[in-house]
């Protein structure tokens, strides 16, 4: 039962990894053009970080530098990771003990 969970847990991390991704791509890119109407809102991309994709989000804004002048995205995106990970721990750890 463990195996499949952690395989579902996996399964979901990569998806929404590729989303947050792709997600910040696309605001950048538009970002670029000046499109104020197409942007993401800044909720939705916090959303996703908490939704699971992180550490996608944080590694990809620095790779395309976007948001990084943002106080809320530079210590908040670190912030729900180290929960995140905290949760995970928690999960194995008293769960599948």
């Amino acid at each position: 039962m463990e195996k499949i969970i952690t395989i579902i847990a996996l399964a979901y991390i990569a998806i929404i990894s590729l989303i947050s991704i792709i997600v910040c791509v696309y605001d950048k890119g538009i970002s670029k053009k000046n499109r104020v109407e197409l942007r993401i809102p800044e909720a939705t991309l916090l959303l996703l970080s908490a939704l699971g994709g992180s550490v996608a989000m944080f590694v990809t804004m620095l790779l395309i530098r976007h948001k990084t002048k943002h106080v809320k995205f530079m210590l908040g995106i670190p912030i729900i990771m180290i929960a995140q990970a905290a949760a995970v721990f928690a999960v194995y750890y008293f769960v599948f003990r």
